[in-house]
């Protein structure tokens, strides 16, 4: 029985392992899970507090267009 069998290499995978940075995917292997929750929780928190400033940013931009809108007006 053959232990490990020869895969032969497609080159669609080839083409996109080139673009991988295998460092980065052995620091996270090497992370404990408790450790990547943590990592997990801490990108979830950056990006809700993306999304609250663009949506700061939009009511900003709105109340602005508004204010532009009523001083042609006057």
């Amino acid at each position: 029985m053959e232990a490990f069998r020869q895969i032969e290499s497609d080159p669609v995978i080839e083409a996109y392992k080139r673009d991988i940075d295998r460092t980065l995917i052995r620091a996270t292997l090497a992370l404990t899970v408790t450790q990547r929750f943590e990592r997990l929780m801490e990108l979830q928190k950056f990006a809700e507090e993306l999304r609250r400033a663009g949506r700061q940013a939009r009511l900003l931009k709105a109340e602005s267009a508004l204010e532009i809108g009523e001083d042609q007006d006057t």
